[in-house]
């Protein structure tokens, strides 16, 4: 039996402000439940992503930023921090570790450190980037750019599939009158990926037309 981990609980000592951080983030708000003043739960998905962060009040005993070695993947880690900056954390430069794996990757002072830079000959799983939340929580940005064997996710459903498939028609509908003469599979294809990056339609909609406008050129 498949069992999917997909929500992860922080501990915070401020709601409002673990929220606006992380969703200065770009990370999509996804509930904001309140029962009355002893419970709150905020949830929340960094884009592209099946698992999701969940905090709030009465969730958890934890102290707050004792959560620490969160791994957000990435397939370009010197990009990713360039965004995480631009939206408002203060992110490590880019490193790996010096030797095999060690502590230095969760944590700054351990010997025998880490190294500036991206890892050298540009293996998968050893470039990492690094920051915290205001309450000290602690993620890791890690580069993969080609999966170790058995790690690649599930494929769609045939539900979830037609489902997709009647969205991407329906605003490719919208989109075609007015458009330049293209290949309806460029934008279909654009489309699609940007949706199970967890982009809105809306957004989904403007990359499809991005990308076919690049095409044609």
């Amino acid at each position: 039996m498949d069992m999917k981990l997909e929500a992860l609980v922080l501990p915070v000592s401020d709601v409002d402000r673990a929220k606006h951080f992380y969703t200065a983030l770009g990370w999509r708000e996804d509930a904001d439940f309140v029962t009355d003043d002893d419970f709150r739960i905020v949830q929340l998905t960094p884009p592209g992503s099946a698992a999701s962060i969940q905090f709030g009040t009465g969730m958890t005993s934890a102290p707050a930023g004792s959560s620490q070695g969160l791994y957000l993947v990435v397939d370009d880690v010197a990009a990713a921090r360039v965004e995480l900056v631009e939206r408002g954390a203060e992110v490590s430069e880019v490193y790996h570790e010096r030797g095999p794996v060690t502590r230095s990757r969760f944590d700054a002072s351990a010997s025998p450190g880490r190294v500036p830079g991206r890892d050298p000959e540009g293996s998968s799983y050893a470039s990492f980037a690094s920051f915290s939340d205001p309450d000290g929580n602690g993620w890791i940005l890690q580069e993969i750019t080609s999966r170790l064997p058995g790690r690649l996710g599930g494929a769609l459903n045939t539900s979830d599939l037609a489902e997709l498939l009647r969205d991407v028609e329906q605003h490719h509908g919208d989109y075609e009158p007015t458009a330049p003469k293209h290949h309806w599979y460029d934008w279909y294809a654009s489309y699609i990926v940007a949706r199970e990056h967890g982009r809105t339609a809306d957004e989904a909609v403007r990359e499809a037309t991005l990308h076919v406008e690049a095409v044609l050129k």
